[in-house]
């Protein structure tokens, strides 16, 4: 029996709808895996739990998640957090610094039957996830912006050579198991120091694949690139703000972030966590689509798969992924991709497949 304990987080906005469709194919998956068994657990995070608990992650949810394989969680909308409320945290970003979950894993690539301007675009971006640029978790304790005078604002980016170099790490092994190539995305010739020991770090561990081709790129000329010839890359190894603008791009090219899943790694604990947002303006209408999250579990299952050397999870992951194809290639498709499928009813034909 493989068993492994999964939490379920909806979020805000459209993420209770996607997240139920998850859930679905995520069970569909279990009952046709012999052997297989998901222990489900539901858990508070977002505006209900504001609500309910006074805090937009609880210390519960935080405790509940360190006794667990991997977690799913929906978009949430924290452009409406109050940012002077301590008790409003980003519950992404603080998951990603509180459980360590150092690699953001976001790939592209085109799908059946969704027509887009590129043919053959498979790559995958590997991005920091717990420092950088972004104030919610680039300071042990505090917010790394600071206001001197009321019209000046001092940002601070932090990157440190342990995490570049274990990012790296991530980034080769896949792109050995992958088409063995390796884009280093920065912005050296002005950020020196930072980015300068980003891709010293890459460039040594780059040393240990000898079998992985290298090349690195300034990261405003690497956007053009994409635009120009996305096919042409595998794996892209970048910091943590870079990346996050270059998977929202890269999902352009293939068709939009409703195809676009992601995947926080850790050590020891997995967040299958789509790339999009909570689209607010679309709640409640049945009409958001969930593939984006649906492939996020899916690559959580390949990833349990691989590490516990587990071909149960590993066929669940294959059976999701061919079900979601399988779903496109007959036509279904909701509002976002010039179909007509509800949000459920997208679900409903992916677990049938299943």
């Amino acid at each position: 029996m493989s068993t492994y304990k999964i939490a379920v987080m909806e979020g805000d906005g459209i993420g209770p709808e996607i997240v139920a469709e998850t859930v679905k194919v995520l069970q569909a998956a279990q009952r046709k895996v012999d052997g297989l068994k998901l222990e489900l657990a539901e858990l508070p995070v977002g505006l209900a739990a504001y609500e309910r608990y006074g805090s937009t992650l609880p210390s519960s949810t935080v405790e509940a998640l360190k006794t667990c394989d991997g977690g799913i969680l929906g978009p949430v909308t924290t452009h409406v957090y109050n940012v002077h409320d301590e008790s409003m945290v980003n519950p992404s970003g603080k998951l990603r610094t509180e459980l360590d979950l150092y690699a953001n894993l976001r790939p592209a690539r085109n799908f059946p039957g969704v027509n887009t301007r590129f043919e053959n675009v498979d790559m995958l971006i590997v991005r920091e996830n717990t420092e950088g640029m972004y104030a919610d978790r680039n300071l042990h304790e505090g917010n790394g912006e600071f206001m001197p005078d009321p019209d000046t604002v001092v940002s601070l980016r932090v990157v440190s050579r342990r995490k570049s170099e274990r990012l790296a790490r991530v980034g080769f092994e896949l792109a050995r198991a992958r088409r063995k190539s390796v884009a280093v995305v920065h912005k050296k010739n002005v950020l020196r120091r930072g980015c300068g020991l980003f891709v010293d770090c890459c460039s040594m561990v780059a040393e240990e694949y000898p079998d992985v081709a290298v090349s690195d790129f300034h990261v405003d000329a690497f956007a053009m690139f994409m635009v120009q010839h996305p096919e042409k890359f595998d794996v892209i190894v970048t910091t943590n703000m870079f990346g996050d603008i270059l998977s929202d791009l890269a999902a352009g090219l293939v068709g939009g972030l409703g195809l676009a899943p992601g995947l926080n790694l850790g050590d020891r604990f997995l967040l299958a966590q789509a790339t999009h947002g909570s689209a607010p303006d679309i709640a409640g209408k049945n009409i958001a689509n969930p593939i984006a999250e649906i492939l996020s579990v899916q690559m959580m299952l390949e990833m349990l798969g691989i590490r516990n050397k587990d071909g149960r999870a590993l066929e669940a992951a294959g059976r999701i992924k061919t079900a979601v194809e399988k779903t496109l290639e007959q036509g279904v498709r909701t509002p976002d991709l010039g179909g007509t499928a509800t949000t459920s009813e997208f679900g409903d034909v992916v677990a049938s497949h299943v």
